[in-house]
Formats: structure tokens, C-alpha cells, sequence
């Protein structure tokens, strides 16, 4: 008699936003849901650190009062039912009320920014870009490199939801981030002071 080997494996089915949501992961583990599947995070290199304390501080200091605020990774922003993607730092406007201080994840973010570190460098400029882009509030998307101290700069270019502009920073350059009117010049990104 054959007997199908599939018949005996149990398969495992994908979780959604809210069913990771409920799993305590402890205070000294982070993990993201992609695609359904959890996975764990480790923690970032001390440039990646630096670069993303500089933009959450620039950024706080020129959105003061305009209604829009950045957030760290600690922030998930819902891609879509299966995804939870926890941005170095992103920016939300509109969400400043007691009720918003209680709010563990966002699905209308207008800036995504991504450090990149050699562990995950593929999935942030793969599968995690494609989820942001496809988030019709999504503005901007910005990759950094903190090592090379090179940024990689997306804008919408229009209604069209695959209209994008892409642009690779080489040499020192200001974050230009036109939906929120302002700029990070390039040394304020990177300085170690």
C-alpha cells in the first residue's frame, strides 16, 4: 500500500497582523511578521544606532507643531494583513491625540526610512520596499546606508500607484523629503556628535 507522505505533515498556516500582535515576545526579543511568518530581529550596529537617533531627533526638532510626528522602530506599520514591518523610523501626521498614544501600529505612514545593515540590506530593498510602495499614504521611502554614508531616495511622482522616482545618493546630499517640506542635511544624517 502507498501511503502519501504529504497525508502525514501538518501544515502550518500563516499568521495575520493581529495574531502576532498578541504573542509576547518578552522585552529582550523583536520580531516582524512577514508574509505571515514570524521572523526574529537582531539588534542593529552602533552606526545604524547613531544614524537612526539622528533622524527621529532632526526630524522631532522640524515637525514640531506641524501635526505630523517620526517614530522609531518600535512603531509597526501594517502593510497589509499578513505583514508587520517595524521601520527604523517613520513618519505619520495626523495621529496626536491621547487616544494615539495607546496605538502599537500604523497603516498610513507619508515616510518610511530603512537603515540597512548587512543582515537584512535584501529584504529591506526587496520585499519591504515592494509593501511600502504599495501603501497609497507612502510618500517617500528613503535607504541608508550608514556605513558608506550613501542614501537611496524614493518620492511618488503621482497618482499612479507605480510612479516613482529612484534616486541613488553617491556623494554627501540632503535628504530632501518634499511631502513634509523640509531637508536633513547630509552631516546632521551621520555626525557622531
Amino acid at each position: 500500500m502507498y501511503a502519501d507522505p504529504m497525508a502525514t505533515q501538518s501544515v502550518e498556516r500563516a499568521l495575520t497582523v493581529d495574531e502576532f500582535l498578541r504573542i509576547d515576545f518578552g522585552s529582550d526579543m523583536k520580531a516582524e511578521l512577514d508574509n505571515g511568518v514570524i521572523r526574529m530581529m537582531a539588534g542593529g550596529s552602533r552606526a545604524h544606532d547613531r544614524v537612526q537617533i539622528n533622524l527621529i531627533v532632526s526630524l522631532a526638532n522640524r515637525l514640531r507643531g506641524s501635526g505630523c510626528r517620526p517614530s522609531g522602530s518600535d512603531m509597526g506599520v501594517r502593510t497589509h494583513d499578513g505583514s508587520l514591518r517595524y521601520p527604523d523610523v517613520s513618519v505619520t501626521c495626523g495621529r496626536n491625540g491621547p487616544a494615539d498614544d495607546r496605538t502599537r501600529t500604523v497603516s498610513d505612514p507619508c515616510v518610511v526610512i530603512e537603515v540597512l545593515s548587512p543582515t537584512t540590506s535584501a529584504l529591506d530593498r526587496g520585499a519591504k520596499l515592494d509593501e511600502y510602495k504599495a501603501l497609497t499614504s507612502v510618500e517617500t521611502i528613503v535607504l541608508i546606508d550608514p556605513d558608506a554614508e550613501r542614501l537611496r531616495v524614493l518620492q511618488r511622482t503621482g497618482r499612479d500607484p507605480d510612479g516613482w522616482s529612484d534616486v541613488n545618493y553617491t556623494r554627501p546630499h540632503e535628504l530632501s523629503l518634499a511631502s513634509l517640506g523640509l531637508a536633513v542635511p547630509h552631516d546632521e544624517i551621520f555626525t557622531r556628535d
